[in-house]
């Protein structure tokens, strides 16, 4: 069993994954935040291959990064940006793309898995994997990467397919075989000192805004920011991995709301009517003018999308399951399901310094998230496990099976 686990490929992990959409490096914001709408994706991967030149060979192209609704929102919310984000929004899709070159890395299909999990320890989070291109109808016409006039991304095109390993993938694929890590999977996570006390925090009633940063660095870490009450009490969080359900408006939230108000703007079924009032109140006290247009229209809607969603949560759960839902602004903005959406609040995923490595694996892909809060029994924060660290353990325990 050891040496099956340790005989796999990169490519084994790939079997099922969708083809990238992905955008050129030379596109805009604005273009890049229409192609993000357009998408169930919550990333979008940026090439700097150029597809109407049809004698690039593999080796040119590069995902170069990738860019989520998070980016945006974060860089409108600079000070250079927020007076005037329609400016903004016209600047190359470059400006969004972390300095870490790192973050996403190419990775041959013949890989080891060791070598694909030493790649994530070292910082990688996205592994591009080239992939058999499938013949249809569609594929063997004419394609190139989309253009400013395209609505939505396209699947990397020019001959050659490729698709992304998530830090997720490699856990999910290793919880798949964890009877072969006894008895260490049963171990406490303080036990295996897997717990960071480095973590991002901000106070309940201080400015959301004074959490950009710790929200930028989050995004980058692939953690999230805890909210705290005067004691260190645990609240809620402010989670990359919801905001990015939201549009470029919560902008305007995260500039003039509390980090408490905060979670409540960003919480499933969207914003309470009060806070909306109470960003347009504060946006016109700031004379932001262009922030207030584009909230102004978001908040037109949100009466509309606050009873759709009460009728959808007084369905059954299988009414739910199949009603595709497609709401247009806001946190549902996406077209899927609204019971995918519902599986992920403001409210923070937490376990205990007790709580065992297999239990909190399973919590956090239970939750789609890549970390999880530890807490004590007083629901003081302790620190945080993530997915990096937990593949630290697993790569020492297939260490000691190739010797």
């Amino acid at each position: 069993m050891a040496a099956r686990l340790l005989a796999h490929e990169v490519a084994d992990l790939c079997l099922g994954k969708p083809p990238l959409k992905s955008l050129s490096v030379s596109a805009t914001v604005r273009y890049a935040l229409t192609a993000l709408k357009s998408t169930d994706d919550t990333h979008i991967s940026v090439w700097s291959c150029n597809h109407n030149n049809h004698s690039i060979s593999y080796q040119d192209c590069r995902c170069v990064g990738k860019i989520c609704m998070v980016d945006i929102i974060c860089y409108l919310c600079k000070d250079d940006h927020i007076m005037s984000p329609t400016t903004a929004l016209d600047s190359p899709v470059s400006v969004l793309l972390s300095p870490d070159s790192n973050v996403v890395t190419h990775v041959d299909p013949a890989s080891c898995l060791v070598e694909a999990i030493d790649m994530i320890i070292n910082g990688a989070q996205n592994l591009v994997v080239p992939i058999t291109r499938r013949t249809t109808i569609n594929s063997k016409r004419k394609q190139t990467l989309p253009n400013e006039s395209s609505i939505a991304p396209t699947a990397h095109t020019g001959g050659i397919e490729f698709c992304w390993l998530t830090q997720e993938d490699v856990i999910r694929f290793l919880l798949n075989s964890i009877a072969l890590f006894s008895p260490t999977a049963a171990y406490s996570v303080n036990s295996l000192g897997i717990i960071d006390s480095d973590i991002l925090t901000v106070n309940y009633h201080s400015p959301a805004s004074t959490a950009l940063d710790s929200i930028t660095t989050a995004l980058a870490d692939q953690t999230s920011v805890a909210v705290v009450d005067d004691d260190g009490i645990l609240i809620g969080e402010i989670s990359p991995f919801t905001l990015s359900y939201c549009d470029e408006t919560a902008a305007a939230a995260i500039a003039t709301l509390s980090a408490g108000d905060l979670m409540a703007y960003i919480d499933c079924g969207g914003p309470p009517e009060d806070i909306i009032k109470l960003v347009e109140t504060r946006l016109k006290q700031r004379d932001l003018k262009g922030m207030l247009e584009s909230f102004s229209v978001y908040s037109s809607e949100i009466n509309v999308n606050s009873k759709l969603c009460a009728t959808l949560l007084s369905s059954s759960d299988d009414e739910m399951l199949n009603s595709p839902v497609s709401v247009k602004s806001g946190r549902f903005s996406r077209s899927s399901s609204y019971s995918a959406r519902i599986t992920r609040m403001a409210e923070a995923i937490v376990c205990y310094p007790g709580s065992s490595l297999v239990a909190v694996m399973i919590q956090a892909i239970a939750h789609r998230v890549s970390y999880v809060w530890v807490i004590e029994e007083d629901c003081s924060v302790v620190g945080i496990v993530r997915f990096s660290s937990m593949l630290e353990v697993f790569r020492e325990h297939l260490e000691s099976m190739m010797n």
